[in-house]
């Protein structure tokens, strides 16, 4: 094969796998499958046992707000901004064998709980000098005051939701 040919062969391939990966969309990321090979204990005993797998998720930090002017005050608010995290919580689909509790239709029980979204914030500080602004009434020169300081505190939102149910079979 010629060096051209080989060239363009390779440039093709590379192509198509830039554009297979560029077609996967970036949420399929978020989270990391975990499965619990549970497989040959299950042929070595003879025995049937529960089907386990996870999602771990991946945090994605992102950017914290600038400070910001706040009339009154010298310095802006949000001097140490709280930084925003995004992710998940853990995600799990379980299936196992039970007794027939519930008769003879009903020999399996399922959980799926499947990855949430999670939104944090860390905690920050707000500060404020002891100095007041320039004040015109005393030929711009600013006031004594006292000092403020104050801890943002961080912030967890998330939705978390499971369902359980019971079947025959896996």
């Amino acid at each position: 094969m010629k060096s051209t040919t080989r060239g363009t062969v390779a440039a093709a391939l590379m192509a198509a796998a830039a554009g297979a990966v560029a077609a996967t969309p970036a949420a399929a990321v978020g989270t990391v499958p975990v499965p619990l090979p549970l497989g040959g204990v299950e042929k070595s005993l003879h025995v049937e046992l529960p089907e386990v797998t996870g999602q771990v998720p991946v945090p994605k930090p992102g950017a914290p707000e600038g400070p910001r002017y706040v009339e009154g005050r010298l310095l802006p608010a949000g001097v140490v901004p709280r930084l925003p995290v995004s992710g998940g919580l853990p995600g799990l689909d379980m299936r196992a064998p039970v007794p027939h509790v519930l008769g003879d239709d009903f020999d399996h029980v399922g959980v799926d709980a499947p990855a949430s979204d999670l939104r944090t914030l860390g905690p920050g500080l707000a500060v404020d000098a002891p100095l007041t602004p320039p004040d015109a009434d005393a030929f711009g020169l600013p006031d004594l005051k006292l000092p403020q300081a104050g801890v943002l505190t961080p912030v967890l939102q998330a939705t978390p939701a499971a369902d359980l149910g019971m079947s025959s079979g896996l």
